[in-house]
């Protein structure tokens, strides 16, 4: 279990804007892409098939550019746990040098695939994400 994870990506010329730079809304879909990534492969099959999440806010630095061909690494972190329905996630990309491009919060929310519901994250859900230590739920 682990509260990371990481994904590299490749710019390709379909991630490049009219700035000759990776689009920053690719880095938003690449955030998404690393989270995901990291519920497939960290949670119980049976939390997967009962619940979803939705991002219901991102704060963004972008800091520095990249242009096509350059390998980015996407890391995703949960440094706490998760307050009512929501965990917040931390994000970096950073170049081949290991230079930070960009830096995010996102704040995601549990729903209930069932009812289509927000849902308060069971401590259950929580506890293979957590950072080494643990969490206890508020």
């Amino acid at each position: 279990m682990s509260n990371t994870h990481t994904l590299t990506f490749l710019a390709g010329p379909e991630h490049i804007d009219a700035n000759g730079h990776v689009n920053n809304g690719v880095y938003v879909r690449w955030m998404e892409e690393v989270a995901v990534a990291h519920w497939m492969a960290i949670a119980r099959p049976e939390d997967i098939e009962a619940y979803a999440w939705v991002v219901t806010r991102h704060e963004i630095d972008y800091r520095a550019n990249v242009t096509e061909g350059a390998t980015v690494t996407a890391t995703t972190e949960i440094r706490q746990g998760p307050r009512g329905a929501r965990f917040d996630r931390y994000f970096t990309a950073t170049d081949e040098k290991g230079r930070e491009l960009v830096r995010a919060v996102t704040t995601w929310a549990m729903v209930d695939k069932a009812s289509g519901k927000l849902l308060r994250v069971p401590s259950e859900v929580a506890a293979p994400f957590m950072p080494a230590g643990g969490w206890m739920p508020a």
